[in-house]
């Protein structure tokens, strides 16, 4: 996988760095990307600036402890949770490159690890995610929309995914897709790979998406492949399924990142008219003291959770389900009370509470949403349920 730029290779801060990890984090988000959140908002820009800035501070590199052990996914969390602090869009972005960052280091493909690894934690080279469909299809709620067939060289694959996010011509992202067997001609129920795909590859076409609300800055395309070449180089895992179960936990953990930073803006919203409004708002449910404690001890267990993030067993995965739907239901609330206790000014369509109930309704919506989240914590539960 040819994907590295001539940039030259900057050193990953070190574990004794991590505090200022943190701080440049929070710096860039409130300073840099605050200058453009309404043009990503509003204008669909790609803050790709930033997130390289993001990428030489070590915002992409914490979970993957490539010059420091332990690797620290409560950091990357913190690091996700700044920037969704002021941009829930560009939270998501950040997931999207953490978690492709998984992908590679997991995969223990030499193609995918080492620099192109390297290059990846430190925003050089650019990559997303291309995992809805899959994990959908794994709980029985799509099917697979991209397809393989064996070749000698690797495998051909043919499909379209609706909408990839953090991907252009010069990116790359994460996908699986089924293989189907030589011998009958159908797919093959058992087995799909996980791969790296390059966006540039030949038979990769990238097509301008509807307008999203709130994520317009996240730089989403629809994807259509026509007989592409995947090569050793490029796989993640083959067969993809018992991959998947490892990494789905890091997978989920990792975007509690978003609604924690979301609900933060929104608990920050709220007291910027505390002063002014606080004789009335007082009235409302959902304050800002008890919203803060709430997010507090979410954060904090979401850390606990955050030590160990390759466990798969049911147990550990059911913790990281509910704490994925309670960031999810706390950014909701959170930003519904902040459009509430800011009255008639956060109705305002150029306002950050308006943009934040848009970025809250994203978080309970992206996969796995709010409602992927229930199904599977009832699965594990083993409650019944209709169909």
């Amino acid at each position: 996988m040819n994907m590295t730029l001539d940039i030259p290779i900057q050193e990953i801060p070190s574990e004794n760095d991590q505090p200022d990890i943190l701080d440049q984090v929070r710096k860039i988000s409130q300073t840099d990307l605050a200058a453009v959140v309404d043009a990503c908002d509003q204008e669909g820009f790609y803050p790709e600036a930033v997130l390289r800035k993001l990428g030489r501070a070590g915002a992409f590199g914490a979970h993957l402890g490539l010059t420091q052990e332990p690797s620290d996914f409560g950091l990357a969390i913190k690091c996700m949770a700044e920037v969704s602090r002021v941009c829930g869009a560009t939270g998501f972005v950040v997931w999207c490159h953490d978690v492709c960052g998984v992908y590679m280091q997991a995969s223990k493909n030499p193609a995918l690890t080492g620099k192109a690894l390297l290059d990846h934690a430190q925003g050089i080279t650019l990559g997303g995610t291309g995992m809805s469909n899959p994990m959908k299809t794994y709980s029985d709620i799509e099917t697979m929309m991209l397809k393989a067939k064996k070749v000698e060289s690797g495998y051909l694959v043919s499909g379209a995914l609706p909408w990839v996010s953090h991907i252009g011509l010069d990116h790359y992202f994460g996908t699986v897709c089924a293989v189907i067997d030589e011998q009958t001609g159908e797919v093959n129920p058992d087995h799909q790979i996980m791969f790296i795909l390059p966006c540039n590859r030949q038979g990769v076409t990238l097509k301008d998406c509807p307008s999203f609300s709130a994520m317009e800055g996240t730089s989403t395309y629809g994807l259509l492949l026509k007989d592409v070449l995947i090569t050793a180089e490029d796989i993640v895992a083959d067969p993809a399924k018992p991959f998947i179960k490892n990494i789905k936990a890091s997978f989920i953990l990792l975007q509690t990142g978003m609604g924690l930073g979301v609900a933060q803006g929104a608990i920050d919203s709220m007291w910027q008219v505390e002063d002014q409004l606080g004789k009335v708002n007082q009235f409302l449910e959902d304050r800002p003291i008890a919203l803060q404690q709430e997010l507090d001890d979410l954060e904090a267990r979401i850390m606990v959770l955050a030590k160990t993030p390759y466990e798969s067993n049911d147990d550990y995965l059911l913790k990281v389900l509910d704490a994925r739907a309670h960031a999810s239901e706390l950014a909701l609330r959170a930003a519904q009370s902040a459009l509430l206790h800011q009255g008639a000014r956060g109705y305002l369509l150029s306002s950050a509470v308006q943009r934040r109930v848009r970025e809250s309704h994203f978080v309970a919506i992206v996969t796995p949403a709010l409602k992927h989240l229930r199904l599977e914590m009832a699965r594990l539960k083993g409650q019944s349920f209709l169909n």
